[in-house]
């Protein structure tokens, strides 16, 4: 063997899809499409002072939970960690990982992470994709920490309309277009988003029955169709237009709605400020249950949304701003604090505006276990009690978790 390829017993799950083992050296290693108790031969990738990133040669010893993955792109495309893992198990890990974020870097001793809430069903569940071309101007994904396009000729997870609309893309190279993405609405009505460096918008032919918008540096320019889809949770709904962002996993985002509706002890007459509040998704089963109701969010497009699908409740503000701008402007101690940050988790900012306004409650609906526990940690010094964490697997077969957290403050 090489001196960059190495036999690797792996020990446990890591956050981001990946394994962690050690090498003859002792430094940490991080190895993809790998499980538990797994010896592997790897050739390293990937070297720093104190870890490297291994890419797998072969399973010398395989873990009993390893199946054969459904998609033949799987190890090659980076879209999905897990397929080589049984559901359970995927959802197992996915509570695991969690607790141990929170143990490593919240400094939590025992967190009350309850099991991962698990998808009806782990495939065909994805009402929105984005695909990226390659130099041939093939539709793919990128591989595993990788811009390399992999083409694609399947993928399993996206709903069945959207696979069987996928196939009649026929749109060749087209300089400046860098990627699309496709969205289906509550009627199966389909939005294609072209995705372009371009300003100015390309002439095209449309022969399907569809909603095409160009998405550049201009803004976005109807070229066919509706500017927006109608989407339906929870018998409700929500217009959304092409530049505001929606959940891909409706199902479970009824799930999680609901578990918000259910967790919350909502004071008669309360004051409630939604945070990062999108296309009002959280906020439109919040409405008619409070007696003051502030959205906040930076998004033109999102907050555009918000207005149409709230406008039938006379107890709610809009703001489009960023967060932490707004929150100081308010003045107020509000009952119940609900947040849905992007990746970057609330940060320092927003958490230094809360230990002023004081929420009694915050419902922090998280997309990354790492910025979450670094920002479980700041909550707790601030004397917010964490009562109850969910994780919920809106993305199966894929490394992400998300979560609800519920804080409390005497």
């Amino acid at each position: 063997m090489s001196k960059n390829t190495q036999i690797v017993t792996l020990e446990k799950y890591a956050n981001g899809g990946e394994c962690f083992g050690r090498l003859t050296d002792k430094r940490a290693v991080f190895v993809p499409f790998t499980l538990p108790g797994e010896t592997v031969q790897i050739e390293l990738i990937e070297e720093k002072k104190s870890f490297a990133r291994g890419r797998v040669d072969a399973v010398i010893t395989s873990s009993p939970h390893r199946i054969e993955p459904r998609c033949s792109h799987f190890g090659r495309c980076g879209g999905c960690a897990y397929q080589h893992l049984t559901y359970n198990q995927q959802l197992a890990a996915k509570t695991k990982i969690l607790g141990e974020q929170l143990q490593r870097i919240g400094k939590f001793e025992n967190p009350p992470v309850q099991p991962t809430v698990g998808a009806a069903s782990s495939w065909n569940y994805r009402t929105e994709n984005r695909f990226y071309f390659n130099d041939q101007g093939e539709l793919g994904m990128p591989g595993p920490r990788s811009k390399r396009i992999v083409p694609l000729t399947e993928c399993p997870v996206v709903t069945e309309t959207m696979r069987e609309f996928w196939p009649l893309l026929d749109l060749g190279t087209i300089p400046g277009l860098d990627s699309l993405s496709l969205r289906v609405g509550a009627a199966e009505e389909v939005m294609l988003i072209l995705e372009s460096s371009d300003p100015h918008p390309f002439d095209m032919s449309v022969d399907l029955p569809i909603s095409v918008i160009h998405s550049g540096p201009g803004g976005s320019l109807v070229l066919a169709g509706d500017d927006h889809l109608i989407i339906e949770i929870l018998g409700r709904e929500f217009q959304v237009s092409a530049d505001s962002h929606f959940p891909p996993n409706l199902a479970m985002t009824e799930i999680m709605i609901s578990h918000i509706l259910e967790q919350l002890d909502i004071p008669a007459n309360a004051t409630v400020v939604d945070a990062f509040c999108g296309a009002g998704l959280r906020s439109a089963f919040l409405a008619p249950k409070v007696g003051r109701l502030i959205g906040i969010d930076p998004s033109a497009s999102e907050c555009e949304d918000f207005a149409l699908n709230l406008d039938e409740f006379d107890n709610v503000e809009l703001f489009e701003d960023r967060v932490e701008n707004v929150l100081p402007t308010l003045r107020l101690k509000p009952d119940i604090l609900v947040a849905a940050p992007p990746k970057s988790g609330l940060g320092h900012q927003i958490l230094d505006v809360l230990q002023e306004m004081q929420p009694g409650t915050i419902s922090y609906h998280s997309i990354d276990p790492a910025t979450l526990a670094r920002d479980a940690r700041r909550l707790t010094e601030g004397g917010y009690t964490l009562k109850q964490i969910t994780p919920f697997d809106v993305l199966p077969q894929t490394q992400f978790i998300e979560s609800i957290s519920f804080w409390h403050k005497p």
